[in-house]
């Protein structure tokens, strides 16, 4: 197995830029935060960006854990990867996280300038001061569960390679726990008047009887009672409204909506 290192400071585009180095140098797989990244999803591993502090992150990005790191190294061991890419600040850290997963010695150090223009880096130390936004290189359904709330969104952008221009695989972004930016909380009120809203602009429901919702760690799930018009087919009208539901809540709020259950109590 060979292992390679990306250095570079923190905000500096890392994350965004390891994909598409992992495309063209052929490396089937990367750590990431405390993540075991490959074929578009996670292996293994808890995000540091869920830590509670940036202590915290630092010590889930290195592998401080022995249940975090073993987990982490029977995946790899699993997988077994012909190459891993390590991303981390500093060289230090880049052999450190090696030797805490009992991975060979990297073949070669990258900087992140190296393969990312002033501008790119210019502009995400910009977006990580004024945001607090984080890249993970995975699909956002990959995260919906853990990030449940914290700003989650796709990014999605085109990338030169070898001269031809295409998609770059899909990337997410989130704001996590430890940003500087302060504390945030959605309330359920704000929750509620959203379900209003949406089913109200779409003119599918006669009235709202009742709302509910239950949270969890991985999410939430809605319940809301409705009667209907007289004229429609109820169980296509109800798999209508869960629809609409879980994608606007989701989109204005960033939660994880893991259930959407519909009573219809009547016709009018």
């Amino acid at each position: 197995m060979e292992v390679y290192g990306l250095v570079g400071k923190s905000g500096t585009g890392k994350s965004y830029q390891a994909l598409g180095l992992c495309q063209e140098r052929g490396i089937p797989c990367l750590i990431d935060d405390g993540l075991f990244i490959g074929q578009n999803q996670i292996y293994a591993g808890q995000s540091a960006k869920r830590a509670e502090t940036k202590m915290g992150a630092v010590k889930t990005a290195i592998f401080t854990e022995e249940e975090h790191r073993d987990s982490v190294m029977e995946a790899i061991r699993k997988v077994d990867p012909s190459a891993i890419l390590i991303l981390g600040t500093s060289d230090r850290m880049i052999y450190r996280i090696a030797a805490r997963l009992e991975l060979p010695e990297p073949k070669e150090l990258i900087r992140i300038e190296d393969i990312a223009d002033p501008e790119d880096i210019f502009q995400a130390r910009l977006n990580r001061v004024k945001s607090g936004k984080h890249a993970i290189p995975v699909p956002t359904f990959q995260l919906k569960r853990e990030f449940s709330g914290y700003f989650l969104k796709p990014m999605r952008t085109l990338r030169r390679i070898g001269g031809m221009i295409g998609d770059d695989p899909e990337k997410s972004e989130v704001r996590p726990t430890f940003s500087n930016l302060g504390e945030y909380s959605i309330s359920e009120r704000a929750v509620y008047d959203i379900i209003r809203c949406a089913l109200r602009e779409d003119r599918i429901v006669k009235k709202i009887l009742e709302t509910d919702i239950h949270r969890s760690e991985g999410g939430m799930v809605l319940f809301v009672s409705v009667i209907l018009p007289y004229g429609v087919r109820i169980r296509s009208c109800a798999e209508e409204i869960q629809k609409i539901l879980r994608d606007e809540v989701e989109e204005y709020t960033g939660f994880h909506i893991t259930g959407v259950n519909i009573t219809v109590k009547g016709l009018a």
